[in-house]
């Protein structure tokens, strides 16, 4: 069971088999149309600002047929503090998972997910913003887990569904934006436009 009109078809722009199975979970129906958007954060634009241009672009850049929503998203984590903010996506091998992981142990993080929906008429773009906590891991903790694999394709270099599970002791916030996709705003902004 869908939200959106028959007429109506929802095209994901992502190839993410998480934001695919959090839609799936959801009941909410759509097909795959990935985007090929370039990921580069501009010098010094912040966290939130980039993950909604990008989720802006990644619906730009999906072709649209008539009576198609195209839904763009985009997740990153962030660390901050007084000194400095670093914006973590996904690393390129285990020795940057790594590093990621030394950068979260111990330390509460940020997740935020950018959410762009566009049809022929508009363009509508959100956010969401999750705390995260992780506890303080060993670097034998660290090393396994980053040559688990798992963290290879996952911003911030972990999967709070996964082997990363153990080391995290709190969240505040949107559980499903940390997967990947922030369900009840995406459900609130489809609703909006239907």
């Amino acid at each position: 069971m869908g939200i959106m009109p028959a007429s109506r078809k929802i095209v994901l722009a992502s190839k993410s088999p998480r934001r695919a199975q959090l839609l799936t979970m959801a009941g909410i129906d759509f097909t795959v149309r990935a985007s090929d958007a370039e990921e580069i954060p501009e010098p010094g634009e912040a966290a939130i600002d980039y993950v909604r241009r990008l989720a802006r672009a990644k619906a730009s850049a999906v072709e649209m047929k008539s009576g198609e929503m195209i839904l763009g998203a985009d997740t990153v984590v962030v660390l901050s503090d007084s000194s400095a903010r670093d914006i973590l996506e996904k690393p390129t091998d285990a020795a940057e998972a790594q590093s990621m992981l030394r950068k979260l142990s111990g330390r509460t993080h940020e997740v935020i997910t950018g959410v762009c929906l566009r049809s022929e008429a508009s363009i509508t773009v959100g956010a969401e913003t999750t705390r995260v906590r992780f506890v303080t891991m060993t670097d034998e903790e660290i090393a396994e887990y980053a040559n688990s694999g798992e963290p290879m394709d996952k911003a911030g270099a972990y999967a709070i569904q996964g082997l990363a599970s153990k080391f995290i002791d709190r969240i505040e916030g949107c559980y499903f934006n940390v997967v990947g996709l922030p369900i009840s705003l995406v459900y609130r902004m489809l609703a909006e436009r239907s």
